[in-house]
This record gives C-alpha cells, sequence and structure tokens, in this order.
C-alpha cells in the first residue's frame, strides 16, 4: 500500500488554496451560480443551472473524460462528470445538488453580496458555495501535480424535494468507490459523520358535511378529528431518542358555518434510528378519530433512512481528521437532524462524508450566508481528503 500523503503535500494545497486570487475566482464562480436562480420545482432555470455547471466543469477542469446529462423532464437533471485519475488510484465520488428551496424571483430582491466577510444569497449555503469547493479542489491536485483518484461527480437537481429521480443514479455511481464526499454545508471546523432519517407524510381526515347551526349532530367534523389526530401524533415525538415531528401546513374545511367534509396536513417526522422508524410507523397505523363517522388516511413514507456512523464510515472520517488536523485542526464530529443524499449511500454500507462544504448558517432562511475566510481552508479539506483517498489509505471496497 503507498505510503500516506506527507504533511508537506498537505501544507502546499493548504497554500495554494489561501492564495487571495484563487479565493477571488472561487467567489466569481459562486457569484455566477447564485446569480443563476435554480428552485426545486423550475424546470427551465433547474436546466441553466446544470449548463452553468457544465460551463465551470469545462472551464476550471477541462473536458470531463467521461459526461453523463441523465435528463428528466420535469426535475433537474443527473450531471455525472467523471475526471481520469492516475492509474490504480481508484474512485471517488463527489456528490453535490445544485437546487434550492427559493422561488424564481428571489435574488432580484436578495442578489449576492460580500459584506463583512460573509457571502450571501439564496443557495449559496445550500449548497452552491459546496459545488464551487468541489470543483475547486480537483482543481488543487492537478495544477500542484500531486496524486488524484480518479472523481466522479455527481450533481443533481432534486435534493430539495427528495432525490426521487437521481436517487438511482447516485447509488450506482457510488457503488465500488473508496469514499463518497458530500459537498452539503458543514459546521464550524467539522463534518457531518450522522444525521437522521425523514420521513414524509401527508394526513387526510374525510368527515360528514352539515350546517354548523341547523344540522349540527348530522355532521361529522374533519378539521375536529385531524386536531386529535394532530394531538396524539405529535405526543408521538421523543427527543431523548432523536425523535421530531412537525405539522407544518394544514387546511381543511369549506366555510365558518359547514361542518368540516375534509381536512389535510403535512408532517415531517425525524428519527435517528431504525427501531424509531418502526415506532412511528405504528403510531400512524394506529391512527383514528373519536368520531368513529371521521375516517384517517396515511399517505406517503420513509425519503431517507438515518444516516449511522459505522465503520466504513469512520475510517474514512479518520483519514479526513489527519487531513484537516495537518491544515488546520482537528475536525469536529456532527450528528445533525437534517437529511442528505449521504443517507443513502450510508444505508448501502459504503463509506461516505457528509458536510464537506461550506461553513455559514441559515440555510433555507433569509440571513442564509458563508464565510469567506473558510472557502480556502475547506476546499484544501477536500483536495487534501482526495489525495489521501489516491495515495491508498482505504483499500476499494469488496
Amino acid at each position: 500500500m503507498p505510503a500516506p500523503a506527507p504533511a508537506p503535500d498537505l501544507s502546499r494545497i493548504a497554500t495554494w488554496c489561501r492564495d487571495p486570487k484563487r479565493l477571488d475566482d472561487q467567489l466569481a464562480d459562486l457569484r455566477r451560480l447564485v446569480e443563476q436562480e435554480s428552485p426545486s420545482e423550475e424546470k427551465a432555470l433547474l436546466d441553466a443551472a446544470a449548463d452553468l455547471i457544465t460551463a465551470l466543469l469545462d472551464e476550471r477542469l477541462g473536458r470531463p473524460d467521461r459526461l453523463v446529462r441523465h435528463r428528466e423532464p420535469e426535475l433537474g437533471d443527473v450531471l455525472e462528470a467523471e475526471y481520469l485519475g492516475d492509474p490504480g488510484a481508484g474512485v471517488v465520488t463527489v456528490v453535490g445538488h445544485y437546487d434550492t428551496v427559493w422561488p424564481a424571483g428571489t435574488a432580484a430582491g436578495w442578489p449576492f453580496t460580500v459584506v463583512d466577510g460573509r457571502a450571501s444569497g439564496p443557495g449559496v449555503f445550500d449548497m452552491k458555495a459546496g459545488v464551487v469547493q468541489g470543483i475547486w479542489a480537483l482543481r488543487a491536485l492537478r495544477e500542484l501535480g500531486l496524486p488524484r483518484p480518479t472523481v466522479r461527480f455527481v450533481f443533481n437537481g432534486d435534493e430539495e424535494t427528495g432525490s426521487v429521480v437521481s436517487r438511482p443514479h447516485i447509488e450506482h455511481a457510488t457503488d465500488g468507490a473508496l469514499a463518497t464526499l458530500v459537498l452539503e454545508p458543514g459546521g464550524e471546523w467539522g463534518i457531518k459523520v450522522g444525521r437522521k432519517g425523514v420521513g414524509i407524510f401527508n394526513l387526510t381526515t374525510t368527515g360528514v358535511e352539515a350546517h354548523a347551526g341547523l344540522d349540527p349532530t348530522k355532521g361529522a367534523s374533519a378539521v375536529h378529528g385531524m386536531a386529535d389526530v394532530i394531538r396524539r401524533l405529535v405526543a408521538a415525538a421523543d427527543l431523548d431518542r432523536g425523535t421530531t415531528v412537525n405539522v407544518g401546513r394544514i387546511s381543511g374545511g369549506t366555510a365558518r358555518n359547514v361542518i368540516a367534509g375534509r381536512a389535510d396536513c403535512l408532517v415531517d417526522v425525524r428519527v435517528g434510528s431504525a427501531e424509531e422508524s418502526a415506532r412511528i410507523d405504528g403510531v400512524l397505523a394506529g391512527l383514528d378519530a373519536p368520531d368513529p363517522r371521521v375516517t384517517v388516511t396515511v399517505d406517503g413514507g420513509w425519503n431517507r433512512p438515518p444516516m449511522l456512523p459505522g465503520p466504513a464510515g469512520r475510517r474514512v472520517f479518520e483519514l479526513a481528521d489527519e487531513v484537516a488536523t495537518a491544515i488546520r485542526g482537528p475536525l469536529a464530529e456532527l450528528f445533525v437532524g437534517g437529511g442528505s443524499d449521504a443517507n443513502f449511500v450510508a444505508a448501502l454500507g459504503r463509506p461516505v462524508l457528509c458536510g464537506m462544504g461550506a461553513t455559514g448558517d441559515g440555510a433555507h432562511a433569509r440571513h442564509e450566508h458563508v464565510l469567506v475566510a473558510d472557502i480556502p481552508d475547506r476546499t484544501a479539506l477536500t483536495a487534501g481528503t482526495l489525495l489521501r483517498l489516491a495515495s491508498g489509505s482505504l483499500s476499494a471496497p469488496a
């Protein structure tokens, strides 16, 4: 097995990434990505964003050795761009998403800005900065002439809506890889080694409509039934076991004086273990309303399994921690409630690290921003991890 990358090589990477001109270039790329809006459900804008990422790859890395664009009729296309590395150095998959939660037109009132060391704009933190850093990490190794694995970039445009179309492509692209690095936002100087599983459920109650004043006993309120169902469902949350339940939206009824015949609500559930997923399934299956004339229907399911630390993930974290320590200091191990595409990879028992992207705050919020001063070191962390993987620090999975 080749020797691990020496610390001087990691120092060279850090110095290269910290060059002010290269930081300016990364910010220029980030500005282009942020100004190209890409809401998850706006197909034309998603296509334009995928075009832009393809152009950035060409500009910063040259034409990929293999480029596949999996076309989708309604959601964002999945881009796979592969750059061949040194013979025998293996493959590393690098995953990022380019869709955002922000509706079209947001950038007009919230343009990309850099003020007081913070770069702000819709999607800048989650996760367009990570996309830029991933591209520049490979550029660092190439310009410095350092060993590198074959890097297989996968950029998808439906992560914020559950990665329904991109999941099989991600799972296929990570098969046989030494490791998968996911460019989601990081936290301080840390990496996300665990994430909760995510359940997305739609609840419907169906009752009997009647005039609220003239025939109150002839009706069976779907809204009243939903209120009781929600109370029972929310009570199933268990913070000590890492389980949260959130009802994000409720609708129902037709008028003030009509006993409601239908009500609906959208439910988000996060769990830290498969056992909790099973427990919540039991709670959902047992939901009913006090009035037997009101029926309860549950649709949806588990969108992402929990991402739990395991032996494969532990080994790649230790490798990244050695890189981080040489560049700046030991990494923090983070376990968070949000899900990502890393959940799918971890569920297959494959080594994966999430949160390799930018540091900052405000994902899905108006104060979304990245810390500009951290961009060089986060880019160097990804580049150094690729270097160590190319040096044989992890054996290829069986």
